[in-house]
């Protein structure tokens, strides 16, 4: 059986993303019970049984307590890159990885039901909105990084094309998920939408 990637580390270090988890579940819980303003990370540490200076130990802002999930975007989409097959473009790697996200219905990829609940809280908090359009400059940083390590022409320049495309996918399905949209449907029209987006983007020749 293939171990999941948590697996491969150390007690400690698996201790420690179990803690930082439960955190961001707990956070995450009251933040779309109550809003994201109503709670306060006091609050927070309470509900974990752990302390105010432990909370900010492992997210360095409130935001970062519900918008978890942006270093993990910033390593997977660098990653796809860097870890790419040989031969293959990093645009047929991004592309991958992206189905591959869909495939799973993973938070950062794909359509899932949890979507609108998640995502009205966003939406109704200016904060929460400030840090999501940051972690998408931060995704862009790291993939701009890592495909000026491929000799591509335009990093910079492919590398905001890419998340551009993806929030743009992104937000469509949020949008129709908040309007009461079937899931499934939903879910066939953001497949699509990523398929169309990728062929468009090969068509730039940015990729090297």
């Amino acid at each position: 059986m293939n171990k999941e990637p948590d697996e491969e580390l150390p007690l400690r270090e698996r201790k420690k993303l179990a803690t930082r988890q439960r955190i961001s579940d707990i956070a995450t819980g009251l933040f779309i019970e109550r809003g994201f303003e109503a709670v306060t990370v006091a609050e927070v540490a309470r509900r974990a049984g752990v302390s105010t200076m432990t909370v900010f130990n492992y997210f360095p802002r409130k935001e970062d307590l519900f918008l978890d999930r942006i270093p993990q975007a910033v390593a997977l989409f660098a990653g796809a890159v860097r870890d790419r097959a040989d031969g293959e473009s990093p645009l047929t790697a991004l592309r991958r990885l992206a189905l591959r996200l869909d495939d799973e219905r993973h938070p950062l990829g794909g359509v899932r039901e949890t979507f609108a609940p998640f995502w009205r809280v966003v939406v109704d908090s200016p904060a929460l909105r400030a840090r999501a359009r940051e972690g998408a400059e931060e995704v862009e940083r790291g993939l701009a990084a890592a495909l000026a390590e491929t000799g591509a022409p335009e990093p910079d320049l492919l590398a905001a094309l890419v998340v551009a495309a993806h929030r743009a996918v992104f937000a469509t399905s949020v949008r129709r998920l908040m309007a009461g949209d079937p899931v499934d449907e939903v879910a066939r029209a953001h497949r699509a939408r990523l398929e169309t987006a990728f062929t468009a983007l090969e068509r730039t020749d940015l990729d090297g």
